[in-house]
């Protein structure tokens, strides 16, 4: 048998590149996605760290270092805050409305989206629009015939805030829930009823527990547009400043100090916190509740 010597089996040249999914990326594109990535955290993070440190510091040494650390470091500014019966007044009105709406959304967003996902009949896809073109309406567009709507039927103080944002979150709910439950498989419910389980029941024992993920995605953005709330407060919950939310609460201090610019900065680090550690404990489940309605 001839071999043909004349055959070379070449290797290929580096190129600089490196190989990606999709095609050739060069190696510097590394290291400019993790610059931009740097530079996204810094303007993200930078205000708040600068909120935080700012609580630390005298006013003299805010006038005469804006830009700088705190010299020396105080904790007056927090302790004033936290030894007050009203901060935590209202960081309990905030934590009810927050954890109230949460589990509205959670639960009537579920069993709506239930049956958009799961049955077929005549008028599911307008029911959806309908609750879609909620989008269309933000909070701060209805909010004064919103208030007036209330006023006239007796509601007032943390519920006023409750029923209003259960509503106004069904939309974005039942936009992630409806995928998710869609891709769940349909041998599981028909099983199920095989096994004498009622639909209730299959909602209850079954689709509940498999739909957690998308459950605790919607709830933590429940929660956060909960906490952050303010036009709504504004208009609801005038008056005594024990019966205001913490984003209202901020707004009343600062009127009351507004010569202390770092007693300000303190308050609004305190009221930023508990929504910023609850955020960052539960963004993995966020990404993975989005993954599974993507995927759906």
């Amino acid at each position: 048998m001839a071999v043909d010597l004349n055959t070379r089996t070449e290797t290929p040249r580096s190129t600089g590149r490196t190989r990606r999914r999709g095609g050739l990326l060069p190696e510097g594109s590394t290291y400019v996605a993790i610059g931009i990535a740097l530079v996204g955290v810094g303007l993200t993070l930078g205000p708040i760290l600068y909120l935080i440190l700012g609580g630390f510091r005298t006013q003299g040494d805010l006038a005469a270092n804006p830009t700088g650390l705190p010299d020396p470091f105080m904790w007056q500014n927090y302790w004033d805050i936290l030894s007050k019966p009203m901060f935590w007044r209202q960081l309990l009105n905030s934590t009810l409305v927050a954890v109230a709406t949460t589990a509205g959304v959670v639960l009537f967003g579920t069993m709506a989206a239930y049956p958009l996902a799961r049955y077929s009949f005549k008028a599911r896809e307008f029911i959806f629009v309908i609750f879609t073109t909620g989008l269309m309406f933000p909070l701060t567009v209805a909010v004064l015939p919103l208030y007036l709507l209330l006023r006239d039927m007796g509601i007032s103080g943390l519920w006023g805030l409750v029923i209003p944002q259960i509503a106004f979150g069904l939309p974005v709910t039942i936009i992630i829930l409806r995928p998710f439950l869609a891709a769940l498989p349909k041998e599981l419910e028909e099983a199920s009823f095989m096994d004498g389980i009622s639909r209730i029941g299959f909602f209850w024992r079954m689709l509940l527990p498999l739909a957690r993920p998308a459950m605790v995605t919607v709830g933590v953005l429940a929660f956060i547009g909960s906490w952050n709330a303010y036009l709504l407060p504004l208009l609801l919950l005038t008056g005594d400043p024990s019966g205001m939310t913490l984003p209202l609460g901020v707004t009343t201090f600062q009127g009351q100090h507004s010569a202390a610019t770092t007693m300000i900065m303190a308050y609004t680090s305190l009221a930023m916190l508990p929504a910023l550690v609850f955020f960052l404990l539960m963004e993995r489940r966020i990404v993975d509740g989005l993954t599974g309605a993507v995927k759906g």
